[in-house]
Formats: structure tokens, sequence, C-alpha cells
């Protein structure tokens, strides 16, 4: 489990082909490895995954043909937001994220408005059932809050601290982000199609 708080920003270095999957070689930054073991989970932009091989300055991940086809961002050399996985002792500043990815969102407008920006990004139809105003998703692994949605196109504002310490502020009109929708939305729903399902039987 993660909170959505970025812990650093690093760089995909290398991505070797390895049957369907691939092998990546990731630059973690200012990310502290020194607590990292084998095996660890590590979100990149939002996507779990298991650190197989490290360093201090890296971390060597296999991402499999089945994660390609769902997320975006890690099959070419870009900026990538880290987090390592939550332990419990530590504070939950964002919200809880599994490094699931949901589906993924195409940026529809991306502007300055004042200090902030404001972002407005399109869901695949069958998620935005699960956003709601004031509630939680995670953009590329950022934890943010929602402020408006219409159909299917949400909006949040940024505020400079979060551009400045994520690959976010390298987003554009017509960028596509990994999804990922607030986990309570998922059991809320389960829970009432499972009442739903009792009542019949």
């Amino acid at each position: 489990m993660f909170t959505g708080i970025i812990q650093a920003t690093g760089k995909i270095a290398s991505i070797t082909p390895s049957g369907d999957d691939v092998k990546l070689q990731i630059e973690v930054g200012g990310l502290d490895m020194s607590d990292v073991k084998t095996g660890d989970s590590i979100a990149v932009n939002g996507v779990c995954l298991t650190a197989i091989k490290f360093d201090v300055t890296s971390f060597e991940a296999h991402v499999s043909k089945e994660t390609l086809s769902c997320t975006v961002g890690l099959d070419s050399p870009k900026i990538i937001n880290l987090e390592k996985a939550l332990q419990l002792s530590e504070r939950l500043g964002g919200h809880l994220v599994s490094g699931h990815v949901d589906g993924v969102g195409q940026v529809v407008r991306f502007e300055s408005v004042g200090d902030c920006w404001l972002l407005m990004v399109r869901a695949p139809h069958n998620i935005s059932r699960y956003i709601a105003v004031k509630g939680s998703i995670a953009i590329d692994g950022v934890s943010l809050t929602v402020n408006a949605i219409e159909k299917d196109v949400f909006s949040m504002n940024l505020i400079p601290h979060t551009l400045e310490k994520t690959s976010l502020q390298y987003l554009g009109v017509g960028s596509r982000v990994n999804l990922e929708v607030d986990l309570i939305a998922r059991y809320v729903e389960r829970m009432t199609q499972w009442g739903k399902e009792s009542e019949t039987t």
C-alpha cells in the first residue's frame, strides 16, 4: 500500500525486452534506498513494481505484458514519480493507494490559475462512477482531491509544491495518465451489489 505522497522523482534509464515483458532500470533521484530490500514494492507513476535488484542510485523491476497493457509511462525513458511502500508507523498524508491502476485518463486542460494550476482529465467511462467531488484520486501515483466532475471529465487544482515535487509539471493537453480511484468507492459499490444479490436469493 502507498499514500500518494511522492517521495522523489526519478527516471526510467533503460528498457530491456524480456519476451512479452520488459525489465526497467530506474534511476531513483533523491529516493532513500537505505531501507529497501529485494522484493520490496515501489510505486512508479502509480504502478506497484517489485525491486528485484537495487543499489543506492537505481533499481531494476520486471514489468509484465498485462501491466504494460493497462498502464502508461513504463515503456519509454521519462521522468517518473516514486514512492516506497507505506509502513504502518508512518503518517497517512494522502489516501490509501494500492498501486493497481484502474484505467488510463487523458488531460483535456492544464493551465495556470493564479498561483495554482487547473488540471482537467477525461476518465474512462467505466471508472468515472467511482470519482466524486471532494473525493480522492491518484494520478500517476499522486494523491489529489477532486474539485468537480461532469460526465467523464473531472478537475483538480494543483498547488506549486505538487508541481515542483512531481512529474505532473510535465503534463500537457493530450497527455495520458494512470488513474487509481479511491478504494472506498469500490468497496461501497461491492457492498451495495452484495446487498441486492442477497435480496434475490
